[in-house]
């Protein structure tokens, strides 16, 4: 067998290992095609506090508190909660005039979102006691939430008991203003159809993504401890490695405003990898600890949830990007060996080549597939832009292999707030499907230098 034929099968085993080992992907993402977990209604109406982190969001924190007042749901059974982090604008201000409980937190040392959380979980435990609330709700100041929202968050978490976390379907507010929105907002509404249905369908846990999730209180009861960069991968972990599963409410469906230049998209999905690596350096040992403790030795039961969730904080795009390299290496060297480069270079390239076509094309496949499932849902964008993001979407994906290897060596890296200017209510009638988008005027937010 000669050398070129022994690398071919070495690394045809690796890649159909690294397949297999993340098969489960795909038959979750065609699960979520068809199916979606419901949650019955109910008359039990829980009470929940609203946690809001805002810095410097004047713009929007009024649109989103509206919002919440104008929910379908007893306004005695909802409770506010804003603290303004490092704020220098009216934020604080605004969210009192429209009823909110407001904390000022003020230290430039510690920025991340987390530090937030950690402040306003400490007043409210203080002040309020967690034992006063049945669960607490987080979302982001830009958010925009539908009347039903709440209700439908409610009616999943009494289903599962109050004894779960439910998150939510992450639509986009300004989904169609160009094409880095359109893109951010099919990569969102992408991971609640082909991520999340799928895993909550057959019982698995799923995975918050920074806002629209709902949690009991009792799991803050001792304070917030996540104060990295990416705080939601940190809860998400731990939550799983406890044998807390992650429910998705595929109906509760709020609104988020998204990036629209390429420098914030770059620095927020370098934050998001790196932040992922921490988390896999912090949390792996823990997930793998508990996927081998046997359940009568104190070890958690939601085994398979434990191994995905394992994986998914692994650093894929480094992993793959390795495996490549090492195979670039191996075929560099078989001219060392006799072989005529020119054949050997033609062949691989042609191989890569074909490689990259046939990722490409299944990856615009999957995302008009998925404008086309969740048409309904998605604001109105034009065709030519909508068709342009499409077109997009495989090198929009692509790009966390590039992030995760540069946010290897990336150290120091700092939480930035993102920029917002503005929000559209969303206002849905009973029993239709049809959404009424209303651009609430906001003054431009007063931000600090970046």
């Amino acid at each position: 067998m000669d050398y070129l034929t022994i690398v071919s099968i070495v690394f045809g085993i690796i890649w159909g290992v690294f397949f297999l080992l993340l098969f489960h992907y795909v038959a979750f993402t065609v699960i979520g095609i068809f199916k979606k977990r419901r949650f019955p209604s109910t008359e039990e109406k829980k009470k929940y506090g609203i946690i809001i982190s805002a810095r410097n969001e004047e713009a929007v924190i009024g649109a989103l508190i509206d919002s919440i007042h104008a929910s379908r749901y007893p306004q005695e059974k909802l409770q506010v909660f804003v603290v303004a982090h490092n704020c220098t604008d009216k934020t604080a201000q605004i969210a009192r005039e429209r009823g909110a409980t407001v904390y000022e937190y003020n230290n430039p040392n510690e920025c991340t979102l987390g530090y937030a959380y950690k402040f306003l979980y400490g007043k409210i435990n203080a002040e309020w006691g967690w034992q006063n609330y049945d669960g607490f709700l987080v979302m982001n100041a830009d958010n925009v939430v539908p009347p039903d929202y709440i209700s439908k968050m409610n009616d999943a978490f009494v289903a599962t008991k109050g004894e779960q976390v439910i998150t939510s379907y992450r639509n986009s507010s300004n989904f169609g203003s160009n094409y880095m929105s359109c893109l951010y907002g099919i990569f969102f509404i992408s991971c609640c159809r082909y991520e999340m249905r799928g895993r909550t369908y057959c019982g698995c846990t799923t995975r918050i993504s920074g806002t629209g999730y709902l949690f009991r209180s009792d799991m803050v009861k001792d304070g917030w401890p996540y104060v990295t960069i990416t705080e939601d991968w940190e809860f998400t972990a731990d939550r799983v490695a406890d044998g807390v599963k992650i429910y998705y409410c595929d109906d509760a469906e709020f609104f988020d405003e998204q990036p629209t230049t390429m420098p914030i998209m770059w620095r927020q999905r370098l934050r998001w990898a790196r932040g992922h690596m921490v988390v896999y350096f912090t949390r792996f040992k823990k997930l793998v600890k508990g996927l081998f403790t046997p359940v009568s030795k104190g070890g958690p039961k939601n085994k398979f949830s434990i191994y995905d969730m394992a994986l998914s904080i692994m650093p894929l795009g480094v992993i793959s990007t390795s495996l490549a390299i090492l195979h670039l290496i191996c075929i560099a060297l078989s001219p060392l060996l006799g072989y005529s480069a020119a054949a050997v270079w033609a062949s691989y390239g042609w191989g890569i080549l074909a490689g990259f076509g046939g990722t490409y094309a299944a990856g615009v496949l999957m995302a008009a597939l998925l404008v086309l499932l969740e048409r309904r849902r998605i604001p109105k964008v034009g065709a030519g832009k909508m068709t342009a993001a499409v077109l997009l979407w495989p090198l929009f994906i692509a790009l966390n292999i590039i992030l995760d290897v540069i946010a290897l060596f990336v150290r120091n890296l700092q939480w930035k707030a993102i920029p917002h200017k503005g929000v559209e209510a969303i206002h849905k009638k009973d029993g239709s499907q049809k959404v009424k988008r209303e651009v609430i005027p906001a003054q431009e937010a007063q931000r600090d230098p970046e």
